[in-house]
């Protein structure tokens, strides 16, 4: 049976490249020792893009089950980065909002991330990176349109 299965197909290659980026900014971010571990940086880094909204809303977007998002929670809430209120249209629903205090670990998450980002675009110049940029928030949306 002859082998079928491309190597640098696309789903292999954004695969790869996801795992890679992940894992740079995950070393990253525990070595800027700001006390947080990366899955607790993601979280607030999913808050920051999304604003204010529901707990089990924030679990789907970043892909996890609600359990792993209230636990990163659970830890934000107590060092004050993050606050959990009920949602006045259903009391069995939380609303998750950044605090002033999460802005300077935001800072920080945010500085890791523009360094992976550099370091990904390698020699690309800038209007190549644009591209790319482009063209995977169109393959994106063709997934989004459903």
């Amino acid at each position: 049976m002859p082998n079928r299965i491309d190597p640098d197909g696309i789903g292999f290659l954004i695969g790869d490249l996801s795992r890679m980026i992940r894992a740079d900014i995950d070393r990253r971010i525990e070595a800027a020792g700001i006390g947080l571990t990366p899955g607790e940086a993601r979280t607030l880094a999913y808050i920051a893009r999304y604003s204010q909204g529901r707990q089990n809303m924030l679990a789907e977007r970043m892909g996890l089950e609600a359990m792993t998002l209230s636990s990163y929670l659970d830890r934000l809430e107590r060092q004050g980065f993050v606050q959990r209120t009920t949602d006045p249209s259903d009391r069995r629903a939380k609303i998750v909002e950044l605090t002033h205090a999460a802005e300077a670990a935001l800072e920080t998450i945010f500085r890791v991330a523009d360094e992976v980002r550099l370091r990904a675009r390698g020699n690309m110049n800038e209007e190549e990176w644009h591209l790319l940029h482009e063209q995977l928030k169109e393959i994106r949306d063709n997934f989004s349109a459903d």
